[in-house]
C-alpha cells in the first residue's frame, strides 16, 4: 500500500484550509449561481476551490491522477487502469452553500487500489479539518489541536440519525420509521460522516444517487474512527473507480456497526 507520510497528510490538510478560504470569499460577497448538466448548482466557489486543490495535488504528487467533481470528464478507459489517484469534491454542499446554512465542506481523499486511504474534510464556516489515514486513528483539527475521534459504540437510544437538508424520499422517511426512537438532526454535506465519527450522531442513511467524491473522505474518517459506510445492496464498504459509472448507490453510515440496519432498510 501506499505510504502515508506526515508530511503528505500536512500538505493536504494545508490545501483544503486554503481552499476553504477561496471558498469563504466567494461566501462572504454576492455571489452568481449557474447550473451543470444535470441541474446542480455551480459558484465561482467551486472553481476556485477546484483550481486551489488540483493544482496544489499535482506539485504535491506529480503523476497522480486527481479526479475533481470539477474535472470528472475522464474515459473510464483511462480511469480503469489508475491505482491510486486522488479524488475531490472541491465544495461538497453546493446547494447548502447557496443556502448560506454554513454546512458545506471540502472534500479530498487518496485512493489506493480501490480504497479511500487518506481522507480530509474541511468545514470552511467552522475551521474544523477532521483527518484519518486508512488503520490508523481519526482526529479533528480545531486550530493546530488535533483531538482523537471515536464513535458512539454502543449505540443506545434514542439514536441521532443524521437527515440530509436538501435530499429526502419516502423511502428515507420509512427507514427513520423502522429504528425507533430517534433524533433527527437536519445537516448537510460530508459534515455528516464527520459528526457520526466524532460520536454526535449515530446514523445516516441515504437513498438515492450521491457520487463518488461526495463520500470518500468521509468514508476514510468514519472507518478509522471506528463506524462503517456500507452499501445496503452488499453490506460491504464502499469501493471506488470499480465502474464505468461514478454514482453510488444506496448506503448507510453508521457509528456503531452493530446496529441492526438490515432490519430498518
Amino acid at each position: 500500500m501506499m505510504r502515508i507520510t506526515v508530511d503528505l497528510r500536512e500538505a493536504v490538510i494545508a490545501l483544503a484550509r486554503q481552499a476553504g478560504a477561496a471558498i469563504m470569499e466567494v461566501y462572504e460577497k454576492e455571489f452568481d449561481v449557474t447550473h451543470k448538466e444535470d441541474a446542480s448548482p455551480l459558484t465561482a466557489a467551486d472553481l476556485a476551490a477546484h483550481r486551489i486543490i488540483v493544482e496544489g495535488l499535482e506539485k504535491l504528487t506529480p503523476g497522480l491522477p486527481v479526479l475533481s467533481e470539477e474535472s470528472a470528464d475522464v474515459p473510464w478507459e483511462t480511469r480503469r487502469h489508475w491505482p491510486s489517484y486522488w479524488l475531490v469534491d472541491p465544495l461538497d454542499g453546493t446547494r447548502e452553500f447557496v443556502k448560506r446554512n454554513g454546512e458545506f465542506s471540502v472534500n479530498i481523499a487518496l485512493i489506493v487500489q480501490g480504497a479511500p486511504t487518506l481522507g480530509v474534510v474541511q468545514s470552511p464556516v467552522g475551521g474544523q479539518v477532521w483527518h484519518a489515514v486508512r488503520g490508523e486513528q481519526a482526529y479533528r483539527r480545531d486550530g493546530w489541536r488535533d483531538e482523537p475521534l471515536r464513535v458512539r459504540a454502543p449505540a443506545t437510544a434514542p439514536l441521532r440519525v443524521a437527515a440530509s437538508r436538501s435530499h429526502r424520499d419516502a423511502r428515507t422517511e420509512a427507514v427513520l420509521g423502522r429504528m425507533g426512537p430517534i433524533e433527527e438532526v437536519a445537516l448537510g454535506s460530508s459534515l455528516k460522516f464527520c459528526r457520526i465519527a466524532e460520536g454526535a450522531l449515530d446514523v445516516y442513511p441515504r437513498f438515492g444517487p450521491t457520487s463518488e467524491w461526495d463520500t470518500a473522505a468521509g468514508q476514510c474518517v468514519l472507518h478509522a474512527a471506528g463506524g462503517a459506510l456500507l452499501a445496503v445492496e452488499t453490506g460491504k464498504p464502499f469501493r471506488y473507480n470499480r465502474r464505468e459509472t461514478l454514482v453510488n448507490g444506496d448506503f448507510i453510515a453508521l457509528g456503531d456497526p452493530d446496529l441492526p440496519w438490515r432490519d430498518w432498510v
